[in-house]
């Protein structure tokens, strides 16, 4: 997923002339009742699309809402077509009702004033994620939430190598260096600025870096050079060993599994803790492939689902959004048979009978256990990504 800029000069103020009222969930759910929602969410994953097409059945039957999932295969597109709306003076009658969204594309669009909220926390599943005791739930790349989108699901940054080819694998960025001239060709990273390439630079540039705290205030706060100088030096002197010698990179996480399952890599990486349990019980890896964290700990964050300022149907797109957050709908997405996405869900939150769904889910081959995962890195201030991106794609596009 890509990010865009939107620019402060398009700020607005919008509201509907009856916008509906989240303090009223009967409400909510009667206005709901025969609405579509056209929910753009990236499309890169078979096993998301697959749990989307689950949770369509699901509101269709409880609530009588249409869920239409627009396959987007960059987020931009969803953001850009909000932007293109307000312009064009559509305030009202959106084609975006439901959006999953994170990072520094919910900064540009809330910052703008192209969210509709706020909304999240009043959901009557909001509370069983502790958010008082979850920091990450209320704060997305460092940008306070306030209840413009409601949480989804968690991701943190896990590497993953097969005992075949890689031996000891590298518990660091700094030693995935002399790892890779051992192991010629058997790693690299996504291509920037898909969002998995960009968590590696970001991840490697929080170990790197000198100042890590300046990476968690506004990039124009800091001297971007100067702080990202360990990042490119360790960049020129890793690309060669990478697999075809740096000169092209994977396009997506699936594209860099795939390259695994090849035989053709020994080391990659996921955003998804459980994804290397997912493809070993779907046979699209081998069960020599292990995940681990890297000593230091892993960047983690939280996805969301966002409403559109001008969004057509509002009242529908929060009914599945509390959906979605059910007990029973992120157990679903939690089995790794199914699509392995870790809840946002605090356990000591749910009654017996949910805790149950989490707790009879089976431990497959590849299974990371919540305490390795180890400790969860915060992620860098949204500003970082697009200036990273850009400074990524100006030194290496083209060699």
């Amino acid at each position: 997923m890509r990010r865009v800029g939107v620019g402060l000069a398009v700020l607005v103020s919008v509201a509907d002339a009856a916008p509906p009222d989240p303090a009223d969930w009967p409400a909510i759910e009667r206005e709901a009742r025969g609405q579509p929602v056209y929910f753009n969410a990236w499309a890169g994953e078979q096993k998301a699309n697959d749990y989307i097409a689950w949770a369509a059945a699901q509101v269709k039957q409880r609530y009588g809402i249409r869920l239409v999932h627009v396959k987007l295969a960059d987020t931009a597109t969803a953001v850009s077509r909000v932007l293109a709306e307000k312009q064009a003076g559509n305030h009202s009658r959106g084609a975006v009702d439901l959006l999953w969204i994170n990072g520094e594309n919910f900064a540009a669009l809330k910052n703008a004033g192209l969210l509709y909220g706020p909304w999240a926390e009043q959901l009557p599943h909001f509370r069983l994620t502790d958010p008082d005791n979850a920091p990450a739930i209320r704060f997305d790349f460092a940008v306070p939430v306030q209840g413009y989108e409601a949480p989804w699901g968690k991701a943190q940054l896990v590497f993953y190598y097969d005992a075949d080819i890689a031996g000891e694998p590298p518990r660091s960025i700094a030693a995935v260096l002399p790892w890779a001239k051992q192991h010629r060709g058997r790693f690299t990273y996504v291509r920037p600025p898909q969002f998995l390439g960009t968590t590696f630079l970001k991840q490697a540039l929080l170990e790197l870096a000198s100042d890590r705290q300046a990476l968690y205030a506004p990039v124009d706060q800091s001297d971007f050079a100067a702080v990202t100088a360990p990042l490119w030096a360790y960049l020129d002197a890793l690309h060669p060993h990478l697999w075809r010698s740096g000169r092209a990179f994977p396009d997506s996480g699936p594209a860099l599994r795939r390259l695994m399952a090849d035989g053709e890599l020994g080391l990659a990486y996921t955003f998804n803790p459980n994804e290397v349990a997912a493809a070993i019980a779907g046979r699209e890896l081998p069960d020599s492939v292990h995940p681990y964290v890297l000593d230091a700990g892993s960047i983690g964050n939280v996805s969301f689902l966002a409403i559109p300022f001008n969004a057509g149907h509002k009242a529908a797109a929060m009914v599945v959004a509390n959906f979605l957050l059910s007990p029973e709908a992120q157990a679903h997405k939690h089995d790794p048979r199914v699509w392995g996405s870790p809840t946002v869900l605090a356990m000591a939150q749910l009654d017996a009978a949910d805790r149950a769904r989490f707790e009879g889910l089976p431990a497959l081959p590849g299974t990371l256990p919540v305490v390795a995962l180890g400790q969860v890195l915060a992620e860098p201030h949204a500003s970082w990504v697009d200036a990273l991106d850009r400074a990524w794609l100006q030194r290496y596009v083209g060699r």
